[in-house]
């Protein structure tokens, strides 16, 4: 486990000096490295301006769909002739104030109304960042940004029904192990699955269906395929036999819990802005059906941009008609982390964590948790990831508002990602605590 605690730290021993515009006297510099893990701060400082000299930083990247996202901020020299990132107060573009990340998670894309896709995190991100003045470009450097850090394996899964991709951290183990689920359509999640395995985690990015020769379209939802899912895990030799976690988001939340209600080796489970009853697709278990909810179209509102806000379109799963789509997790013995975005327009996260704490302190139990974020949206991603306000919905097909304010759900983001980690390694049993990173 030693080898674990050294997270990183020999991604990259490139001069974080190098690669400076040659055309220039302004030197721009990314620390403590070039090379970093995806969710680790990096600082950006300029040096070689004149003093009080104004210049624009720009931040850009190319997702695998060709999609390209921007930043950019205004910034004005000290007496020194120089900007710190970390320091100095942006005072215009698409963020403002002292922002030390503002030009990772403040970027837009210019396809309206995408997200940043990354099909293999076992590749980095490059996010290239320039620095100008009166149209003049002073100074470029590349920040390389990683999912995996070294000796954490990918490998795809095609496991009888099984169809995701594992991600083991280096060492021999048996480490804890998590179910990585995404939502609608199938995607992968796998940046997120490939950061928790480089802290310390096995973890199986699960496809829902959609994936290489997995239907295209489903009708229904069967937990056996999950239920194998976690068998597959616990049989690994790499894994702990203490139980296994599962991080879900949206759609998938429902599948979560369903999981953690009848699945006994289920230990600890997040949802992440999900609901408690099923919807869309009919669930099924052995002889146990849950309807999906009803939906009233004719709720749907719209935005002042013109965009749909389908938050109130689901009949409210505690009515008493519609408690045959509930999921029963008064049968769960696992712990529960329900984190939700109060400006989730997705649909009204906060109130389905609210009573699925109720449902479980009725029957007697204490093991629920809620974390809630003011201003926050429906997609929390990892740390820095750009926000996605609006996009396509799988069921709806349009696009729909998501929700959040920039720079709160960014935020958010990043005490997230720290709670998620904390909530595993407590109920999965994780005595070494965190990896650490050297850089």
């Amino acid at each position: 486990m030693a080898f674990l605690l050294r997270r990183c730290s020999k991604l990259s021993l490139r001069n974080a000096f190098m690669n400076t515009h040659s055309d220039s006297a302004a030197r721009l510099r990314i620390l403590p490295s070039t090379s970093c893990m995806f969710d680790e701060a990096v600082e950006i400082k300029l040096s070689g301006l004149t003093p009080q000299q104004h210049v624009q930083l720009q931040s850009n990247l190319r997702d695998d769909k060709g999609v390209v996202f921007k930043a950019t901020a205004t910034y004005q020299a000290d007496e020194k002739g120089e900007v710190d990132v970390s320091r100095h107060p942006s005072l215009g573009g698409t963020y403002t104030g002292v922002e030390p990340m503002g030009l990772f998670w403040s970027m837009r894309p210019d396809v309206p109304h995408s997200k940043v896709v990354k099909r293999d995190a076992s590749s980095p991100v490059h996010y290239h960042i320039e620095a100008s003045s009166g149209g003049e470009v002073l100074a470029k450097e590349t920040n390389e940004r990683h999912f995996t850090c070294p000796g954490v394996r990918r490998a795809p899964v095609r496991e009888g029904r099984i169809r995701g991709t594992l991600f083991t951290p280096p060492g021999e183990g048996p480490f804890p192990a998590i179910v990585d689920l995404y939502t609608l359509g199938g995607i992968l999640c796998e940046p997120r699955a490939a950061l928790l395995a480089s802290n310390g985690f096995v973890v199986l990015a699960l496809a829902l269906y959609g994936y290489q020769d997995m239907p295209k379209k489903v009708n229904k939802i069967e937990l056996e395929y999950f239920e194998e899912a976690v068998i597959f895990l616990q049989n690994l030799p790499e894994v702990k036999k203490t139980g296994i976690g599962i991080v879900s988001i949206s759609k998938s939340g429902e599948i979560a819990l369903a999981m953690a209600s009848f699945l006994p080796n289920v230990k600890a489970t997040v949802c992440l802005n999900g609901g408690i009853a099923n919807v869309v697709f009919p669930l099924h278990y052995k002889d146990i059906i849950f309807p999906p909810l009803t939906e009233h179209r004719e709720r749907i509102t719209v935005t002042k941009s013109g965009i749909l806000d389908i938050r109130d379109v689901l009949e409210d799963p505690m009515a008493k008609e519609n408690r045959a789509s509930l999921i029963p997790i008064e049968r769960a013995s696992c712990n529960f982390l329900f984190v939700v975005s109060e400006d989730d327009r997705n649909w009204n996260s906060a109130y389905y964590a609210e009573q699925a704490c109720n449902i479980l302190k009725e029957h007697g139990k204490t093991n629920c948790e809620v974390v809630s974020y003011p201003n926050a949206g429906h997609f929390l991603e990892v740390p820095y990831m750009p926000h996605y306000p609006s996009g396509v919905h799988a069921a709806v097909g349009q696009v729909v508002a998501f929700g959040g304010e920039t720079k709160v759900h960014a935020d958010a983001q990043v005490d997230t990602w720290r709670r998620v980690q904390e909530f595993f390694r407590k109920h999965l049993q994780c005595p070494d605590g965190p990896l650490k990173s050297a850089l």
